[in-house]
């Protein structure tokens, strides 16, 4: 792997998200070393904290330079904050997604194979960002992001996504448990779900999610179709981590925000 900390920070933008600024951020660029190397901005990682916090300068350098970065405590749920002013690390809510309409916030969604969301609607300025493990997906977190947005005035025609790096299908394997799950919340959701091993099925999260907020009424979804787990040059991966039995993983940041 090359030195993380040798590169340019990695962003990978959205068209949809025109008018924002936003970005999907690799591990290149940062300061951690060993598994965390690069741009790890996990503070519930064993790293290094200073490393974290710069790491974490350097990625809102990249997006938006004089914002206050917000991030969450995020828990696997399916609940949203409105976001109205900065509020420290100590501070954060434990939820899984959060709206605002203030220019110069950068919100902030960790990730290491769940889907990072981010959501857009330029003619309100109102925006969103979601972490949507599997969890927080078949919860509702997206639906429950759209509802606050249109709480501050946003409307589901003029929202638009985009769904950044998460684990592909190819690399999501999931017992049959998982997906009776699933399929018994909506039959059609056995439509994400692809054979696998005896007894397996290899999931397809991020489609699974464009689907929820295509039902949602959501007509703009882009798609990156990013690998994390696949791609170790560019993300971290939890599942990565645990087959290789290491002793932790690193997180990515996706953000957006409003000009101020």
């Amino acid at each position: 792997m090359p030195e993380q900390n040798q590169l340019a920070v990695d962003v990978t933008i959205s068209p949809l998200l025109e008018g924002a600024a936003h970005g999907f951020l690799g591990r290149a660029g940062g300061l951690s070393t060993g598994i965390y190397a690069g741009l790890n901005v996990g503070l519930g990682s064993d790293d290094d904290r200073n490393a974290i916090i710069e790491n974490r300068q350097r990625a809102k350098a990249a997006v938006l330079q004089d914002s206050k970065l917000v991030t969450l405590h995020q828990v696997h749920s399916a609940d949203v904050a409105t976001v109205t002013e900065p509020f420290t690390i100590a501070a954060r809510p434990h939820v899984d997604a959060m709206v605002t309409n203030q220019p110069g916030l950068l919100l902030g969604i960790l990730t290491a194979d769940c889907v990072p969301v981010l959501f857009h609607d330029g003619s309100a300025q109102i925006i969103g960002a979601a972490h949507a493990g599997w969890k927080g997906a078949i919860g509702g977190v997206t639906d429950n992001t759209i509802a606050a947005m249109e709480k501050l005035g946003a409307s589901r025609d003029n929202i638009s996504c985009a769904i950044g790096p998460c684990i592909a299908q190819e690399s999501y394997e999931v017992d049959a448990g998982f997906q009776q799950r699933f399929v018994a919340e909506d039959p059609a959701n056995g439509s994400y779900f692809k054979t696998g091993q005896p007894d397996h099925f290899q999931f397809d999260i991020e489609s699974y999610v464009a689907g929820r907020l295509a039902k949602a009424g959501i007509a703009k979804i882009d798609k990156l179709g990013l690998d994390t787990y696949a791609h170790e040059d560019r993300y971290y991966s939890y599942r990565r981590s645990c087959h290789r039995g290491e002793a932790g993983y690193g997180r990515q940041i996706s953000l957006i925000g409003l000009q101020a």
